[in-house]
């Protein structure tokens, strides 16, 4: 695995980052297909977006309080 991902997926978790926004993440990054229409939340949605333009800016807005 990249290490690009594996230090990118690390840092949403220590940050306690959304886990459906790490999914969407993990999923875009590695180029997946979008979950089904009926489960795609908010949080998925803009994680996929990000991930797959590998970016790693936005994870602090989707921290869980």
């Amino acid at each position: 695995m990249n290490q690009t991902y594996y230090d990118a997926v690390t840092k949403m978790e220590e940050m306690g980052v959304d886990e459906e926004y790490i999914q969407g993440w993990q999923a875009g990054f590695l180029g997946n297909p979008q979950r089904e229409e009926q489960r795609v939340t908010e949080a998925y949605e803009a994680g996929y977006g990000d991930g797959e333009e590998k970016s790693t800016d936005n994870f602090g807005n989707w921290v869980k309080s």
